[in-house]
């Protein structure tokens, strides 16, 4: 059972250290496995590259039956070790949008660093390989706005969140109300990073046959705040992060000119992850900062 795990955990990781690290195990006790594994099948198995220890066509091969081998051979345990966060060493990783990295992720920080002081949290990207990096284990948990994983994969909703429009406190244009004809006339920044819902705001305004003038267009969130304030240009953003612009730079939050669709934050994992007793105390931990912040 240990050499499938070994197995299983370099060829998700492509790592001989990374491997050992989420079991638990040392470099040594990796790569003496590793070693039986390759006499057992004749074979390198993993390769040492640039890119890590990539897998031979010959491993490629045993991966899935070797994982539904260790499937079984884990399901018939009479009971899993229970995930202990105090002496625990894993590292997690977690697939966030830019908005979590700004709103959420010092608060999950500073409560593993309390519940967890030994745990790392690694975070991934949210991109077209986030849906692989879920099956595969590679990643534990994708966190944001990502209609695109509502189908096939277990699923946490954390919160509703609508839009506001943001634009800099001395605007010489815009007082204390939007109008839909100055929303019209303004120039505005489109942020398209994934999870800032602006499909629904580009969807809503076509629907009412709307347009806005696009002076730029943004694929990152960050930065966001300091060029409102310093331009005069309007961004409209999911509201939590208009209130958190609000606190790190000079500007302010207005209510659109019209009602955008309210849309989920949710927390994404893979069905095979459903009861490690891990995910389980990461998914905890997660659903209960979303209540605190």
């Amino acid at each position: 059972m240990k050499l499938l795990a070994v197995f299983d955990e370099i060829y998700k990781t492509r790592s001989v250290s990374r491997a050992g690290e989420n079991l638990g195990l040392p470099q040594t006790s990796v790569s003496l496995a590793l070693g039986r594994l390759r006499r057992c099948f004749n074979d390198p198995l993993f390769v040492r590259t640039r890119d890590g220890m990539q897998p031979t066509p010959r491993a490629a091969q045993l991966v899935q039956p070797l994982r539904q081998a260790l499937a079984l051979l884990q399901s018939a345990t009479e009971q899993q070790d229970e995930f202990n966060p105090a002496s625990s060493s894993r590292t997690f990783r977690i697939a966030m949008t830019d908005i979590s990295h700004l709103e959420f992720l010092p608060a999950l920080v500073n409560k593993v660093a309390k519940l967890a002081p030994n745990v790392c949290i690694e975070v991934l990207r949210i991109t077209s390989e986030t849906t692989q990096l879920l099956e595969s284990g590679e990643a534990d948990l994708a966190i944001g706005y990502m209609p695109e994983l509502d189908a096939g994969f277990y699923q946490q909703k954390l919160f509703q969140d609508g839009f506001a429009c943001v634009v800099r406190r001395q605007h010489p244009r815009i007082d204390a109300k939007l109008s839909e004809s100055r929303f019209r006339s303004e120039r505005h920044v489109v942020l398209t990073a994934p999870g800032t819902g602006n499909e629904i705001v580009e969807q809503e305004l076509k629907r009412r046959g709307s347009q806005r003038k696009v002076a730029l267009s943004l694929p990152t969130l960050p930065g966001v705040g300091n060029l409102l304030a310093n331009t005069d240009l309007i961004a409209t953003v999911p509201q939590r992060v208009a209130q958190t612009l609000m606190k790190i730079a000079r500007v302010r939050a207005l209510a659109p000119p019209f009602r955008f669709p309210d849309f989920a934050i949710k927390q994404h994992w893979h069905e095979r992850y459903q009861q490690d007793s891990a995910n389980r105390w990461l998914r905890s931990t997660v659903a209960g900062l979303f209540l605190e912040i």
